[in-house]
């Protein structure tokens, strides 16, 4: 069972936590190179303006908690195995309940259609993982998401590992030494996510 406090203490260490998928046991990762979000020069693209415009999504805040890390946890088309376990999933229910955790859902048709999840402490946002069920659905998420930040003074969007979607959203790689600095800094901010 993963302890909250050990997990609060990683993220504050430049650690996050993953499961294999072959045995489900946590592991703690702290990558060489980092994917963050520069809050500074975010820009949607213009899918998600003109879905935004037409209102094809309702966007909430901590509504289906849940629901989103299921679908997080859910293994992707391309990929059988997912790397949430049970045991991850509780931890982060629990970091929820505690305050710290927060998801950001969409919705289309009154169906949960995507969302994303993190962790929220100081100044920064530690982006766990996203899902959607339609096309879009995550971006719109996103995009919520980081202008959230934006309003509420965050200066961190950590996003762990680089990935294409990621890139496609604006994500860009630092390496470890300077992540660690803008962390810092970054976990001396007393700002209250919502």
């Amino acid at each position: 069972m993963i302890r909250i406090d050990e997990l609060l203490r990683a993220y504050r260490q430049g650690f996050f936590p993953m499961s294999d998928p072959k045995d489900e046991k946590v592991y703690w990762c702290q990558p060489y190179k980092r994917a963050i979000v520069d809050l500074d020069s975010y820009k949607p693209s213009r899918d998600v303006l003109r879905l935004k415009r037409k209102k094809e999504f309702r966007v909430t805040v901590d509504e289906e908690f849940e629901g989103v890390i299921r679908g997080c946890a859910a293994p992707r088309n391309s990929d059988h195995e997912t790397w949430i376990s049970g045991e991850i999933m509780d931890a982060y229910v629990k970091l929820y309940q505690l305050g710290l955790a927060h998801s950001v859902e969409s919705w289309y048709g009154g169906e949960l259609a995507g969302g994303l999840y993190g962790i929220a402490m100081g100044g920064v946002f530690f982006g766990e993982s996203m899902f959607f069920r339609r096309s879009y659905a995550s971006q719109i998420a996103f995009d919520y998401l980081v202008l959230h930040l934006i309003k509420r003074g965050y200066l961190l969007l950590d996003a762990q590992i680089m990935n294409p979607h990621l890139r496609k959203l604006g994500a860009v790689e630092i390496d470890h030494e300077e992540y660690m600095v803008l962390l810092a800094h970054a976990l001396q901010e007393k700002i209250v996510f919502l």
